[in-house]
Parts: C-alpha cells; sequence; structure tokens
C-alpha cells in the first residue's frame, strides 16, 4: 500500500486552529465521557428509588419513622451518585463496543485500497445504519474528520479521544497508529489485529457475564430475604421484635446487624464486578 495512506505529521500554528470557526463549533461539541448525562428526571427518579429503599431498610431494622426518613434522604443522595457514576462507565462501555465497529468498517474499507481518511468516511456511511447520528461513535468520526480538516495529524485525533474516553482499547489502538503513522503500509493489518484483541476481550467478558447472571441473581434474593422475614416477623410475630425497638441492646443489635448488612450489600457489588 502506497505511504499517502497516513495524513502528514505537519501542524499549523495553534492559533490558526483555535480561530478557525469550525473548530471553534468543533470544540463546543467535544463529549465528556467523565460527565453524566443525566437529566433533572433521572437525578430524580435515582433520589426517590434509594428514598424508598433507604425507609425500607431503616424502619426495618429500627422502626423510628424520624431515623427512617433521614436515613432515606441519606440513601436517596447516595443512590443519586452511584447511578450517575454508573450511567458514565455505560456510556464508556457502549463507546468502546461502537469503537470496535469502527475498526471493523475501516478494515474492511482499508482493505479494498482506501487509504484512512476515505476508510474512516466509509466506516461513517456504515455506522450511521446502525448508531443514530446523535450517538457518540458518529459525533467522534465527525470530530477525526474535522480535525483532519484543520490538518491536526489523525494520530493526535485518536489520542485525544483516547484521553477523553479513558479507555485501554483505544488508548492502545492509538499508541499503535501514532507509531506507524507515515511509517507503515500495514494500517489495514494492525487495525484488524486491534479489533480482533477487543472481539476477544468482549467474548470473555460476555461469558463471565453469563456465568455472573446467576451468581447475582442469587446475591439478590439472599440480600432482600432479611429484609423480608424481619418484616414479617416483626408485623406478624404478636411482639416478638419488641425488644429489639424498645431496648438500647436491641438498638445495638440492631444497628450492627444493619452495619453486616451495608457491608455484605457493597462487597456483593464488588465481587460481582470482574473486568478483564
Amino acid at each position: 500500500m502506497s505511504g499517502n495512506l497516513f495524513v502528514s505529521e505537519s501542524n499549523p500554528s495553534k492559533n490558526t486552529i483555535d480561530n478557525n470557526p469550525r473548530q471553534i463549533e468543533l470544540n463546543n461539541k467535544i463529549p465528556d465521557y467523565n460527565r453524566s448525562q443525566f437529566s433533572v428526571l433521572d437525578y430524580v427518579v435515582a433520589f426517590l428509588i434509594g428514598v424508598v429503599a433507604g425507609f425500607a431498610v431503616m424502619f426495618i431494622f429500627y422502626n423510628v419513622m424520624v431515623l427512617s426518613v433521614i436515613g432515606a434522604v441519606f440513601v436517596g443522595i447516595i443512590n443519586m451518585i452511584t447511578s450517575a457514576q454508573k450511567s458514565i462507565v455505560k456510556r464508556k462501555t457502549k463507546l468502546r463496543v461502537q469503537f470496535f465497529d469502527l475498526l471493523e468498517a475501516m478494515s474492511v474499507s482499508m482493505r479494498a485500497g482506501n487509504p484512512v481518511l476515505k476508510a474512516l468516511q466509509s466506516a461513517r456511511s456504515d455506522l450511521v445504519m446502525v448508531h443514530p447520528e446523535t450517538s457518540d461513535i458518529i459525533v467522534e468520526l465527525d470530530i477525526i474528520i474535522a480535525k483532519f480538516d484543520n490538518a491536526v495529524p489523525m494520530s493526535m485525533a485518536f489520542a485525544d479521544l483516547a484521553k477523553r474516553s479513558e479507555l485501554e482499547d483505544i488508548n492502545s489502538f492509538a499508541s499503535i497508529y501514532a507509531t506507524i503513522e507515515g511509517k507503515s503500509s500495514r494500517a489495514d493489518e494492525i487495525i484488524k489485529e486491534t479489533q480482533q484483541i477487543i472481539a476477544d476481550k468482549m467474548e470473555i467478558e460476555m461469558d463471565i457475564d453469563t456465568m455472573m447472571t446467576a451468581a447475582k441473581s442469587e446475591v439478590n434474593i439472599m440480600l432482600v430475604m432479611p429484609l423480608v422475614i424481619l418484616g414479617v416477623i416483626g408485623y406478624a410475630g404478636a411482639g416478638f421484635m419488641d425488644a429489639i425497638y424498645t431496648t438500647t441492646g436491641g438498638r445495638v443489635v440492631a444497628t450492627g446487624c444493619l452495619l453486616v448488612f451495608i457491608a455484605c450489600f457493597i462487597m456483593a457489588r464488588k465481587f460481582s464486578n470482574v473486568k478483564v
């Protein structure tokens, strides 16, 4: 494959790029993958879910309305924060899958003899039939192509995506591409190899997730069942739980059990989150 496969490494002055109207518009639409896309409604829903769960747990353990309300508000705030963080992780995971699709489309186009830029444009045409225009990968493709039009080396565009997304696979690809840019005609093979590595990792993760599905369900049942048992005994046990709710020793025992429950909940979530 000819040497014009890669873009030139020459850089214009920073002021020229920054003053370009298209570049200014481009900078305004660059995604921030470390910031949640939660709307106000999403935060409200997450807060209410936390409030309901927190109130139920606190009331079962203490049977005190004021304490249950305080605990419910605290859990609601915690759930808002954790839900927003989960949305960030979910978005990055989705971007990783979309990036795999991009490499696959680029590989096919480059094997047909197209240079990198043409392969990116062809990949965009293919991906837009699968992903909406507002999807992260389409936005990133527009950014990379626009940066190329502003004489920014493609290696820098991929490196910027890797830095913002903080995804290991994209970072590895960006590093490899920066090394071979303008120096090798094996870009199509390298892109194909990178795609295969990501595919292998995704397959392993899917296998692990499949094996963990039953275990996660069992863990959730084991976490909920003690609450159900305590609730039934507390309201249908003819005063069997009164000592827990009315004596100092009972409050101490309830607090200890609550701490154990919280520790089990945290450990169950961490142990079920396996990374490759």
